[in-house]
C-alpha cells in the first residue's frame, strides 16, 4: 500500500512531504581512543563512546502547474501566478524545526516516518534550493537537503550504562552564561530536565536566577 513520508512533531503538527525521497542515507558509529602504553608494541585502543546516528534525506516540493487545455479557446492556457503557490511556504516549515520553540528554549524533537524507518531526532541541518520560476520571482520548485540527528534519552542510557550517566546530586555554582536548560544538556544530556533542576531547587521562573547562585543537580531516578 502507498504511503507518504510523514514528519511527526512533538507538540507541533505533522509535516506531510510532497514527494516521497527517491533514497536516504543512515549514519552511525563509535567514538574509540588509542592508548599509548610503556613497553608495547603499539596501542591499546579502548572505547570511548557511540556516536549519535544521523538520517540525510531529500526532499522535493513542487507548486508549478503546467499548462492545460481550455474548451473554450481550444487552447492550452497557462495558469495565472496567484493561482501557484509560493513554494517557500512548504519548505518553511521544515527551516523552522531548527528554530527555537516557545518555552521549550530549543528547537523540537521529531520523528521521521516512512515505512519501517522511524527516525527519533532533532534536525540539525537543512539547505534549500530553488531550481524554478515564475517571471515574477516567485519560486515553485524547491529541493530540501535536511539532516536529523538522534538525541540521546538519558533515562534509558542510565538504565543501560548506568556508570555513564548521572547518579549522584551534585552542586553547581551559576556564572553569568548559566541557564537551567543547559545546566540540563550538560548534566542530562536533555535539555527538558531544567524542569527537575528547577523543581528541586523551587525555582519557579527558570530566568530568575543569578551568577553565583548555587543549584543542586538532583539524579535522574
Amino acid at each position: 500500500m502507498f504511503q507518504k513520508a510523514v514528519i511527526k512533531v512533538t507538540g507541533g503538527r505533522d509535516i506531510q512531504v510532497m514527494f516521497n525521497p527517491t533514497e536516504y542515507n543512515l549514519d552511525t558509529g563509535a567514538n574509540y581512543s588509542n592508548i599509548n602504553v610503556p613497553g608495547m608494541d603499539g596501542p591499546i585502543t579502548q572505547y570511548i563512546s557511540g556516536k549519535q546516528d544521523t538520517l540525510v534525506v531529500q526532499l522535493m516540493f513542487n507548486t508549478y502547474l503546467p499548462p492545460r487545455y481550455n474548451p473554450d479557446s481550444g487552447r492550452l492556457e497557462s495558469p495565472s501566478e496567484d493561482e501557484m503557490e509560493d513554494v517557500s511556504s512548504y519548505t518553511k516549515k521544515i527551516y523552522e524545526l531548527t528554530q527555537i520553540k516557545g518555552i521549550l528554549h530549543h528547537p523540537p524533537k521529531c520523528t521521521f516516518q516512512w515505512g519501517s524507518l522511524s527516525f527519533d531526532g532533532v534536525v540539525t541541518d537543512v539547505r534549500q534550493k530553488f531550481t524554478m520560476f515564475l517571471d515574477s520571482g516567485k519560486p515553485v520548485r524547491a529541493v530540501v537537503d535536511v539532516t536529523f540527528q538522534s538525541v540521546l534519552d538519558p533515562i534509558f542510557s542510565k538504565k543501560s550504562s548506568p556508570w555513564e550517566s548521572p547518579d549522584r546530586t551534585k552542586y553547581k555554582v551559576l556564572d553569568e552564561s548559566s541557564s537551567l536548560w543547559q545546566l540540563a544538556y550538560e548534566e542530562y544530556g536533555d535539555a527538558d530536565q531544567w524542569k527537575t533542576i528547577a523543581r528541586y531547587n523551587g525555582i519557579r521562573n527558570p530566568l530568575d536566577i543569578y551568577p553565583g547562585m548555587m543549584v543542586v543537580l538532583p539524579p535522574i531516578q
